[in-house]
C-alpha cells in the first residue's frame, strides 16, 4: 500500500531546478520519520507517454498516487519548500484530524508548522467535534488536532470548547467565533492561514496563484526605501479589513525577476511605490487607485469601492503617436483603436503583438508587406498594436500574436484569424471580406 508522489520535470526547466533540492530534502525528512510514502521524480521529456497519460501540461507538476490507483492522481499544488510538500503528504496519507495526548505534543505540533489548527473538545462525539473533523476533512495543507486534556486547556488558556488557530505570524493566534459549522470553519481558516500581507516570491507565488481569494491587491515598492516600513505598515493595516476576501500583496519593485510583473501593469520602476488590483477569474481585470499615496485610509476606500462593485477597469493605454498613420501598418493605441477599428466604413485587421515575442518578430516582415500592399485601400486598414502596454474593453488578448480583423458596418463585429500567416494567407482572407480563414466570435463572449 505504498503512497507515491511523482514530480514530472524537465532538464531545461528552472522551477524544476529550484524545487529539485527541497524535493531531495521533503525525501529525506519522510525517509527518517521511517513514512511509506515514496518520492519519484519523471523527465517528462524523455518520457513523453507517461507525461501525457497523467496530463502534464506544464513544469513542474506533482501528482500523488495511493495505493497503487493509477486512475485518479491527486494533482500537489501547494508551496515548494520541503515542509509544505512534507505537511500536505502527511495530511493526505494520516488520519485528517490527530488526537493530541498531552502539553508536549500540543507545543510540537504548533512549533512544527506555519499554521496549525487545534480543536478543543472534551467530548469528541459532540456535533462541533463532528463539524471540526468534516472541515479538517477537506482541508489539504493544514494540520488539524483534537484536544481534550485539561492541562492542554489550562496552557493554552482556554476555558472552554472552541477552536483555535496558531500561526508564526500576524497575531500569532485566532479563536474561532460563531456557529461552528463545517463552512464556517473553513471560512475562518481561510482568513487566517496566510499572513495579512505576503511578499510575491518563486516559494510564495503558488499560495497567492493556487489559493482561493482571486482579488489580489499588489504593493509595488523597493524594500530599500526609507520609508518602506511605514508604508508596509499603513498596507498591513488596511488589510485587516479585507481578511479572507483580497490578498495583500508586497512586490519588491527592485529586484530584476518582478521586473516583468510591473511591465504587466504598465509600470516603470521609477513609478513606484504604486498600488494596483487585479481579479484572476475568467478574464483578469485590474483597477488603479486615483490617488497614488499609500495610507491605510486611502487602500480601504478603494477596496470598499471595489467590493461594492464601484470600481472602473483600468485599461492601460500609451499616448497616440504623432505619426501613427502615416505609415503602411497603422500604430494602434487604447485611446485610438475604438474609433479606428469600429470605423463603420473600413475594414480593419489588426496585429496584437507583445515587443518581447518571437512568433510577432517571425511575423513583423509579412505584416509590413500587407501594410505596403493595402496602403492605398479606400477601405482596408492594416494595423498593429502592443498589447503588453495598451488593453481595451472589445478584445481580451491571451496569447501573442492575436489577429482579429473588424468588418465594416455599425454591428462591431470580430473575427479572429486562424488561416496561414503568410501575406498569400492574409489577402485570401481581407479579399474574402473575413471568411476565408476566419472564425467568428460573438464579441459579448471572449471564450474563444
Amino acid at each position: 500500500t505504498y503512497k507515491e508522489f511523482h514530480f514530472y520535470y524537465a532538464p531545461w526547466c528552472g522551477h524544476c531546478k529550484a524545487l529539485a533540492p527541497e524535493y531531495a530534502k521533503a525525501a529525506g525528512m519522510l525517509k527518517a520519520e521511517g513514512s511509506e510514502v515514496r518520492l519519484g521524480k519523471v523527465d517528462a521529456t524523455e518520457e513523453t507517454e507517461l507525461a501525457q497519460e497523467f496530463g502534464v501540461r506544464g513544469y513542474p507538476t506533482i501528482k500523488f498516487f495511493k495505493g497503487g490507483e493509477k486512475e485518479s492522481p491527486k494533482e500537489y499544488s501547494a508551496g515548494r519548500q520541503a515542509d509544505d510538500i512534507v505537511s500536505w503528504l502527511k495530511k493526505r496519507t494520516g488520519p485528517a484530524v490527530a488526537t493530541l495526548a498531552g502539553v508536549s505534543e500540543a507545543e510540537s505540533l504548533i512549533a512544527d508548522n506555519e499554521v496549525a489548527v487545534i480543536g478543543f473538545f472534551k467530548d469528541a462525539d459532540s456535533a462541533d467535534a463532528k463539524a471540526f473533523e468534516k472541515a479538517a476533512e477537506a482541508t489539504d495543507d493544514i494540520p488539524y488536532a483534537i484536544a481534550a486534556d485539561d492541562a492542554i486547556y489550562s496552557k493554552f488558556e482556554v476555558s472552554k470548547d472552541s477552536v483555535v488557530l496558531f500561526k508564526k505570524f500576524d497575531e500569532g493566534r485566532n479563536t474561532f467565533d460563531g456557529e461552528l459549522t463545517k463552512e464556517n470553519l473553513l471560512a475562518f481558516v481561510k482568513a487566517n492561514q496566510l499572513p495579512l500581507v505576503i511578499e510575491f516570491t518563486e516559494q510564495t507565488a503558488p499560495k497567492i496563484f493556487g489559493g482561493e481569494i482571486k482579488s489580489h491587491i499588489l504593493m509595488f515598492l523597493p524594500k530599500a526605501a526609507s520609508d518602506f516600513q511605514d508604508k508596509m505598515d499603513q498596507f498591513k493595516k488596511a488589510a485587516e479589513g479585507f481578511k479572507g476576501r483580497i490578498l495583500f500583496i508586497f512586490i519588491d519593485s527592485d529586484v530584476d525577476d518582478n521586473q516583468r510583473i510591473l511591465e504587466f501593469f504598465g509600470l516603470k520602476k521609477e513609478e513606484c511605490p504604486a498600488i494596483r488590483l487585479i481579479t484572476l477569474e475568467d478574464e483578469m481585470t485590474k483597477y488603479k487607485p486615483e490617488s497614488n499615496a499609500i495610507t491605510a485610509e486611502g487602500i480601504t476606500a478603494f477596496c470598499t469601492q471595489f467590493t461594492d462593485g464601484k470600481l472602473k477597469p483600468h485599461l492601460m493605454s500609451q499616448d497616440i503617436p504623432d505619426d501613427w498613420d502615416k505609415t503602411p501598418v497603422k500604430v494602434l493605441v487604447g485611446k485610438n483603436f475604438e474609433e479606428v477599428a469600429f470605423d463603420p466604413s473600413k475594414n480593419v485587421f489588426v496585429e496584437f503583438y507583445a515587443p518581447w515575442c518571437g512568433h510577432c518578430k517571425q511575423l513583423t516582415p509579412i505584416w509590413e508587406k500587407l501594410g505596403e500592399k493595402y496602403k492605398s485601400s479606400a477601405d482596408i486598414v492594416v494595423a498593429k498594436m502592443d498589447s503588453t502596454a495598451n488593453e481595451i474593453e472589445a478584445v481580451k488578448v491571451h496569447s501573442f500574436p492575436t489577429l482579429k480583423f473588424f468588418p465594416a458596418g455599425d454591428e462591431r463585429k470580430v473575427i479572429d484569424y486562424n488561416g496561414e500567416r503568410t501575406l498569400e494567407g492574409f489577402t485570401k482572407f481581407l479579399e474574402s471580406g473575413g471568411k476565408d480563414g476566419g472564425h467568428n466570435i460573438n464579441n459579448d463572449n471572449d471564450d474563444y
